[in-house]
């Protein structure tokens, strides 16, 4: 007698992974690198040889690319670090609601759950679209986060 099993599958999401593998002596300043889970731009990069039988090393420091946090790391120039993808879409910015930015991509999808940054940048946003400028905000995507990096005015 067959028993009957109620099984539950995961899914994963189809499409470009968050990060992608390559070797360490291979990344350069102003690139992303993945630093403690973190999507960071490498401001600094240095290596070193070490004694007769080790491997140079690879000392970076980079810039979390969401919260402007500091991150080092320390790692042999021929291991592999992630890098991850990051993208910059523009969107048309139609309102700003409870905090979050009303935006509207090129093909006419509405786009709403991206917060007003707590920033300067978030004040300079709200202040010209309190004034009637027409808006385009550019939003940095990686590793399943997003942000408002810029905006311009459009003519």
């Amino acid at each position: 007698m067959a028993e009957e099993h109620d099984h539950t599958f995961e899914s994963a999401v189809s499409g470009a992974s968050m990060t992608y593998p390559i070797q360490c002596s291979a990344l350069r300043k102003n690139g992303y690198v993945v630093i403690k889970g973190r999507p960071c731009k490498i401001v600094d990069m240095s290596t070193s040889k070490t004694g007769k039988h080790g491997h140079a090393k690879v000392n970076m420091v980079g810039i979390d690319i969401f919260t402007g946090r500091k991150y080092e790391d320390l790692s042999p120039s021929t291991h592999n670090m992630d890098v991850p993808n990051v993208t910059r879409v523009e969107y048309q910015l139609c309102n700003i609601d409870g905090g979050y930015l009303n935006l509207i991509t090129s093909e006419g999808v509405a786009k709403d759950d991206i917060k007003v940054p707590d920033n300067d940048l978030g004040k300079k946003i709200e202040a010209d679209f309190d004034e009637g400028k027409d808006l385009s905000i550019t939003v940095l995507t990686a590793m399943g986060e997003e942000m408002a990096m810029a905006y311009k005015e459009n003519n």
